[in-house]
């Protein structure tokens, strides 16, 4: 019996050198939020990034205040995807992904925005910063609608911490994201209680900037009197919503900043970003180059795999160049060999077609599963393949 206890103890304490060691993987820290001095959180920053172009995202129990507020207020995923990658994107600009850690929203809580995303009424809700809705004896509920649709969907807070001397992660940068409709989309409600079917009205970019930058004006006003954000600088950036239906997503149209020390939008800053789904009219006139890249893809696809479904592309374009294109090839398989032999093969169009300045990314699928993926980063001959089993 003592002899089993004796080995029993050999075998763990063997087990416990073998085990893996996970200690410097990450690092604990102490988070000032600069609204309760009484309160100290800790949070794990992670040692190891995924890229340079990424922020390290502070691990801790503090998720946004807003959660879920975006999904109600904006209806489609792309756009709910895009307005908050794309902020991180633009609020590199301002905060440098090497120094600056990135944390979610914790200053406009779900109470907040659904009370300022509402329409302004004088008595009830004297913070709503879309339009008051006024209707003329002579108007009809829908031409009043459209005379004062509500422009604004969602404000988006992103939060840009900074270690100190004293090795404390403390706020020192805040981003908003304001998300704009393109249509307004509505229904009245009819004197039996039922809606009428859904109308919209199409706003303009002019009329949708001219919106945006008042509401901006304000949202900015309001974030100075919140305890912590007296002195922090703060990143602006309109966004604007694709309809509910499209492919692809909306784009950013604008950005500003102010200074920690300003209550005041500074000079806006035109951006010129936009994503663009091929086939289409709007792709092979204004990107005629990429269109007909696709193009010979599709030929060269169907050259193999004649019954196939399409070819989709979506091109996401800064300053009229490509920065990355996106590629979904969907297919019915028959068997492992076949999707091996296909992915190979369109692998070696990748490396052959596309040209390298700038990304790829090919997703092979069946039905409604991925079957493979293909990934080529700018500036790089070989590219990355996986086949999920």
């Amino acid at each position: 019996m003592k002899q089993t206890v004796v080995s029993l103890l050999i075998v763990v304490l063997i087990l416990a050198g073998c085990a893996p060691n996970f200690e410097g993987e990450q690092e604990e820290t102490v988070v000032d939020d600069s609204k309760d001095e009484s309160t100290e959180e800790s949070a794990i920053i992670p040692k190891h990034n995924l890229s340079d172009e990424t922020y390290r995202v502070l691990i801790d129990s503090n998720l946004s205040k807003a959660r879920g507020v975006i999904t109600n207020q904006i209806s489609n995923r792309l756009d709910i995807d895009e307005l908050e990658e794309g902020l991180r994107r633009h609020s590199k600009e301002v905060y440098d992904p090497e120094t600056y850690y990135f944390q979610e929203g914790q200053y406009l809580t779900d109470d907040i925005l659904y009370n300022w995303l509402t329409r302004y009424d004088e008595n009830d809700q004297p913070n709503g910063l879309n339009p008051e809705l006024t209707q003329e004896e002579d108007q009809s509920a829908e031409e009043a609608e459209k005379d004062s649709p509500k422009y604004l969907s969602h404000i988006l807070e992103q939060n840009y911490m900074k270690k100190s001397e004293d090795d404390v992660v403390e706020l020192a940068g805040i981003s908003i994201g304001i998300a704009m409709k393109s249509v307004y989309r509505f229904r009245i409600q009819q004197d039996d209680g039922t809606y009428s079917p859904y109308y919209e009205k199409e706003i303009s970019e002019t009329e949708m900037m001219k919106e945006a930058k008042s509401i901006a004006g304000e949202v900015v006003q309001r974030l100075r009197q919140m305890e912590g954000l007296g002195n922090v600088p703060i990143r602006l950036a309109v966004y604007r919503e694709a309809d509910q239906n499209s492919l692809v997503p909306g784009n950013f149209v604008a950005t500003a900043n102010v200074a920690g020390d300003s209550s005041s939008v500074g000079d806006w800053e035109d951006v010129q970003e936009e994503h663009v789904l091929f086939p289409s009219n709007y792709g092979e006139n204004t990107y005629p180059d990429v269109s007909a890249t696709l193009v010979d893809f599709e030929a060269d696809v169907a050259n193999y795999f004649p019954n196939y479904v399409s070819v989709i592309g979506k091109g996401f374009f800064q300053n009229g160049e490509l920065r990355k294109l996106t590629v979904e090839i969907p297919v019915s398989f028959y068997g492992k060999a076949e999707l091996i032999g296909f992915t190979q093969y369109v692998y070696g169009l990748v490396l052959n077609g596309f040209p390298d300045d700038y990304n790829v990314e090919i997703n092979i699928t069946s039905g409604d599963n991925q079957e493979a993926l293909i990934v080529r980063d700018a500036g790089e001959e070989e590219g990355f393949v996986h086949i999920y089993d």
